[in-house]
Formats: structure tokens, C-alpha cells, sequence
């Protein structure tokens, strides 16, 4: 995702593993689940460009097609 320019990059999944590679907490960039049943120290996010995330907050959704399956 880095090298096809997106600024960043959010998941929902283990808070003792996605550290390791960079993830931290999203809602400290001010960007939240659409799920409110997802913990927040479960949803977590990797900036690749600061510049891009300068005021970007809100609500990250799924794809449709991947929030069908839910």
C-alpha cells in the first residue's frame, strides 16, 4: 500500500501483534471503527505520509463488498 501512494492503512486485529510492524492505536489520528463492538486498542492504523493525514478524522468503512459478509 505504501508504494502504490496511499497515506495510510487500518486494521482490525491483535493489539499484541500488528506493533510490531508499525500499527498503532488509529484513534489517535482521530479515526474510528464503524464497528463500535471493535475495541479501540484492536483498531489500528499505519501513516505512511504525516502531510496526507493533516486533518483527517471520521468513521473508516469496509468495503462493500467485504461489509456484506458481516
Amino acid at each position: 500500500m505504501r508504494m502504490a501512494g496511499e497515506p495510510f492503512v487500518v486494521v482490525v486485529g491483535h493489539p499484541g501483534f500488528y506493533p510490531k510492524f508499525g500499527f498503532e492505536r488509529a484513534s489517535k489520528y482521530g479515526i474510528r471503527c464503524e464497528y463500535s463492538e471493535v475495541p479501540d486498542e484492536a483498531f489500528m492504523i499505519i501513516v505512511f505520509d504525516e502531510s496526507r493525514m493533516q486533518g483527517l478524522t471520521g468513521i473508516a468503512k469496509e468495503r462493500p463488498e467485504f461489509a456484506a459478509a458481516m
